[in-house]
């Protein structure tokens, strides 16, 4: 991909931020504090505030997994046992997590992202606003001790 960020980027958080700063023309700071006072303003905004915390987080998640192996390799003969095994899989299960979580940020700067424009992304767009679930769910309301109705219970005879 020739977004600017090369496999070899240690510091994929900070490219990533500088995009985002960029894009609103503000520092990370005052974009979440913005968000956090008006969530609804900029739901873009909102979304890659979201994101980038995550990948945050993902990458933090990474460095400790990081030293947890390195530490163990410092300590190991020339065998890696499987403890040490099972810390170079939560390193990889880490890369992981924050690859994808960058992809996803990549994907909220880019306006031009494969489906973002399609009729998929518009019907997305209108569903957006909705400030909660589209069904119900939780059991309704009803006074303590009493039961639903006995046709909610059982199925609907057809009629022959």
């Amino acid at each position: 991909m020739t977004d600017g960020i090369s496999d070899e980027s240690a510091d994929v958080v900070s490219v990533l931020t500088e995009r985002i700063e960029a894009r609103f023309d503000m520092g990370m700071d005052q974009l979440k504090a913005a968000v956090a006072a008006a969530a609804t303003a900029n739901p873009d905004a909102t979304d890659i505030v979201k994101w980038h915390g995550l990948l945050v987080e993902a990458q933090s998640v990474l460095e400790r997994a990081e030293d947890d192996l390195l530490a163990a390799l410092e300590t190991q003969p020339s065998e890696v046992d499987d403890l040490t095994m099972g810390l170079a899989h939560r390193v990889n299960a880490a890369v992981t997590t924050r690859d994808g979580r960058a992809m996803v940020v990549r994907w909220l700067l880019d306006p031009d992202a494969p489906g973002k424009k399609d009729l998929a992304a518009e019907r997305l767009a209108r569903l957006r606003p909705r400030s909660g679930p589209a069904v119900q769910t939780s059991a309704p309301n009803r006074p303590a001790g009493t039961l639903a109705p006995a046709s909610a219970w059982r199925p609907a005879r057809s009629a022959r």
